[in-house]
């Protein structure tokens, strides 16, 4: 019973672990003469508590695992901070850079619920005539569902990601037509930085949230030149979100062009100590995208977070129509051959949309494997008891897939314990 107790704390209060059977041999090896010599660590999986060597599963949505979901929003929200105020490799100076706050949406398919604010947030009439609580079904929903682009929404959804590519190059040249630069000369002199992370609306539409910063022409280690500003840099996003778009499929005589909609929001990022504390400040940005990192389509679809195999399994799941003529619609047009590189089948439980939930440019900051190693390094140099002197370690290990989750004694088991410190994101040994 010790035993199965602290493989399963280890664990960190994963509840869908991956079992993995194999071994692991831990070997000291003489640097002076490359012989290898005794044996320092053997882990064999028969010998562990729970027949197998437990392995959390690092699956980002809440609705998976709250406890791997937690590690990575976490991440997130340290990837997003050392990107406006320093720590991480980045330096502190970068929290004087020009940086924004924008949302990006999509364009309308159709009417739907809502819930339209007045003057100090008082709610106002939806088009339907009712004023909708925050907990309302219908909100998102279409006013009148067989008039609703559906085809379209799906579509637009599998080219957001191109969207913002494209859109992430129009706004490098109209940062640069603004500074008076040429292309090639403006990464000379400045560099636009960001990260995003991707959101579902009630309707299904995806949108971006993103923090977008001017750089030096090294990134966050080099200060930006006198003439980038919050303002240059606002004014430039507004005209390439205005102007950027990708031309989809033809679709029975119909063709598909995809822009974003014209809600946008950008908002410059002060901080804490900017007007008493009242502006948008770093902390609220990151932990405000941290949290939908950890998010998938459930927002519109409930309880859907992985693929489907059949399209008769909708029949079984518990969703809104909406969702399911959304998932039905993604599904149908997957079967096409002209759009099988939108791999639309694959994507149906998110909607159509394949891109990463969470992306940055290169130089905006640390990056989550990183922070996973050094998270990694720090706990093996706690566990490390052995001091083998001029010795380093060679070793060999062989893991096959053994299956997932845990047995019913198991879980009851781990749902009495509180998760061990510092044991997030490492297998469990026993």
């Amino acid at each position: 019973m010790p035993g199965i107790l602290r493989q399963l704390s280890g664990l960190g209060g994963c509840t869908h672990p991956i079992r993995l059977d194999g071994h692991r041999t831990e070997h000291a090896v003489d640097t002076a003469t490359g012989e290898i010599g005794r044996v320092l660590h053997h882990l064999d999986s028969g010998d562990l508590p729970a027949g197998h060597l437990l392995v959390r599963c690092n699956n980002r949505r809440t609705t998976r695992c709250p406890a791997c979901s937690e590690v990575y929003r976490r991440d997130t929200f340290h990837l997003i901070t050392s990107g406006l105020r320093g720590g991480k490799g980045i330096p502190e100076h970068v929290a004087a850079h020009p940086r924004v706050f924008a949302t990006f949406t999509a364009p309308s398919f159709g009417p739907v619920h809502n819930r339209p604010t007045g003057p100090a947030g008082t709610v106002r009439p939806c088009r339907c005539g009712a004023r909708h609580d925050q907990d309302d079904d219908r909100l998102g929903t279409p006013l009148d569902p067989d008039r609703y682009d559906y085809e379209s929404a799906v579509l637009w959804n599998a080219h957001a990601g191109a969207l913002w590519q494209r859109f992430s190059t129009y706004l490098r040249r109209g940062v640069a037509k603004r500074a008076g630069l040429s292309q090639r000369r403006f990464r000379e002199h400045a560099r636009v930085s960001f990260a995003k992370v991707a959101e579902y609306q009630k309707r299904g539409a995806v949108h971006f949230h993103a923090v977008i910063r001017l750089d030096g022409p090294g990134g966050g280690d080099t200060p930006p030149p006198p003439w980038a500003t919050a303002e240059l840099l606002t004014d430039a996003i507004r005209a390439a979100t205005a102007k950027v778009r990708v031309d989809g499929p033809v679709i029975d005589g119909r063709a598909h062009t995809f822009t974003f909609g014209r809600q946008l929001d950008v908002r410059t990022i002060r901080s804490a100590d900017f007007d008493g504390g009242r502006e948008l400040t770093e902390r609220a940005v990151a932990a405000y995208i941290a949290k939908y990192a950890t998010k998938g389509a459930e927002t519109a679809t409930g309880a859907l977070d992985r693929p489907l195999k059949f399209a008769a399994e909708l029949a079984q799941l518990d969703l809104s129509d909406h969702a399911r003529r959304l998932i039905r619609t993604a599904w149908t047009l997957g079967a096409r051959k002209d759009l099988e590189h939108l791999r639309l089948r694959a994507w149906a439980h998110m909607l159509g949309f394949r891109g990463h939930f969470s992306t940055k440019s290169r130089r905006y900051s640390t990056t989550l494997g990183a922070l996973r190693d050094a998270r990694a390094a720090w706990r093996r140099a706690q566990a490390a008891t052995t001091d083998t002197g001029p010795e380093t370690t060679y070793v060999l290990a062989h893991w096959v897939f053994a299956g997932t989750g845990l047995s019913d004694t198991e879980a009851w088991l781990a749902a009495s314990l509180e998760p061990a410190p510092g044991t997030e994101g490492e297998p469990t040994r026993g």
